[in-house]
C-alpha cells in the first residue's frame, strides 16, 4: 500500500480500511452484532480520515453492518452444511478466519493483491486464525493465474463456497461473467455469495463517491438491470436474497428516515431504477 500518496483514497485497497472501520464501530458497540477485535488496527488512520471525511463518511454505516452479518450467516451455515472450503475472493482486510467459530479442519483461502495482504499480514502478524488459513497474492484480473489457482483449490475439496464482498460492483458486465464461469468450472465449488446493488443505487452512489473511487481507479461499475437473474445463463441459480434495509431494520440500525422504506414489503420483482441492495447466496446449476 503506497504511503507516499496523500490522496484520501489513492486505490481501491483504501476502501478496505474505512470498511475496516465501519466494523470497529459496531464491534465496539454493547450491542454489537460481531465482535472484530482486529478491525480498528487494521483500519489505522487512514480508515478513521475516511470515515469522517465528508463524500464518504458514516452516512450508509448501517449497510456495511448489515452485509457483514449476512456474509456471516451465509458462511456459518455453508460450513454447518458441510462446506470444507471458503474462498475469498479480493480478501481485502477480513479477518472471518480469525473472529468466527470455525472448525480448525476448515480450509480457508484468501486471494488478493499482494500489497493489501502484505500489509494484513503485518498487522494481524501475533493473532492465530481458527482454521487454516492461506493466503495467495494474486490479480483477478489474471484470466488464466486465477483459473489455474480454482483448479488447485478444487482438487482438495468436495464441497467450497465463495465468497466475493465488494468486488463485483467494480467490475464490468463481462469481466464478471466471465468470473461467474470460471466459477462455476471446478466441481466442488457449488455455492457463491455476492453483493449486488440495482441500477438506481449505482448512481446515488456514483453521485456520493463515485468521483474519489473513479480517481482512485476504480469507479463503480456492475448493477445489472435483471438483478439476481443475470448470473442464472452463467449456470448459477439464485437460493436466497436477502436485502440489506430489511437486515438493517431486524438490526436496528437504520437511521429515522430509512425506516418508513424498510417496513414496506419486499416486491417480488424488483424495479431496477429503484435503490436497493442484498446479499446473493447463488447455487451452481
Amino acid at each position: 500500500m503506497d504511503t507516499a500518496d496523500d490522496r484520501l483514497v489513492r486505490n481501491i485497497s483504501d476502501t478496505a480500511v474505512w470498511v475496516a472501520y465501519h466494523r470497529a464501530v459496531e464491534s465496539e458497540r454493547p450491542d454489537a452484532h460481531f465482535r472484530d477485535p482486529y478491525a480498528r488496527a487494521l483500519a489505522g488512520e487512514r480508515g478513521e480520515r475516511i470515515w469522517h471525511s465528508p463524500d464518504f463518511g458514516r452516512r450508509n454505516h448501517w449497510a456495511f453492518v448489515a452485509r457483514t452479518v449476512l456474509f456471516d450467516r451465509a458462511i456459518a451455515e455453508a460450513v454447518g452444511g458441510g462446506a470444507d472450503l471458503v474462498v475469498n475472493l479480493a480478501a481485502g482486510l477480513d479477518t472471518r478466519p480469525y473472529r468466527m467459530d470455525l472448525p480448525a479442519s476448515l480450509r480457508w483461502v484468501e486471494v488478493d493483491l499482494p500489497g493489501i495482504l502484505d500489509y494484513k499480514e503485518g498487522v494481524l502478524a501475533s493473532a492465530a486464525p481458527r482454521c487454516r488459513l492461506e493466503r495467495v497474492r494474486l490479480d483477478l484480473s489474471d484470466e488464466p493465474a486465477r483459473r489455474a489457482l480454482f483448479s488447485r483449490l478444487a482438487l482438495d475439496s468436495a464441497r467450497a463456497l465463495v465468497v466475493t464482498e465488494g468486488l463485483i460492483i467494480y467490475l464490468s458486465p463481462e469481466q464478471v461473467a466471465s468470473l461467474a464461469r470460471d466459477l462455476a468450472a471446478p466441481p466442488p465449488f457449488g455455492r457463491w455469495a455476492i453483493d449486488l446493488s440495482s441500477p438506481g443505487l449505482l448512481k446515488m452512489m456514483i453521485k456520493q463517491v463515485g468521483g474519489a473511487v473513479e480517481a482512485a481507479g476504480a469507479p463503480f461499475r456492475f448493477a445489472p438491470p435483471e438483478g439476481p437473474d443475470f448470473f442464472r445463463p452463467l449456470g448459477w441459480t439464485p437460493m436466497r436474497v436477502s436485502s440489506l434495509l430489511t437486515a438493517a431494520r431486524t438490526q436496528h440500525r437504520l437511521p429515522l428516515f430509512l425506516k418508513f422504506f424498510a417496513a414496506l414489503p419486499e416486491r417480488q420483482k424488483r424495479n431496477p431504477n429503484q435503490p436497493w441492495s442484498a446479499i446473493v447466496e447463488l447455487r451452481r446449476d
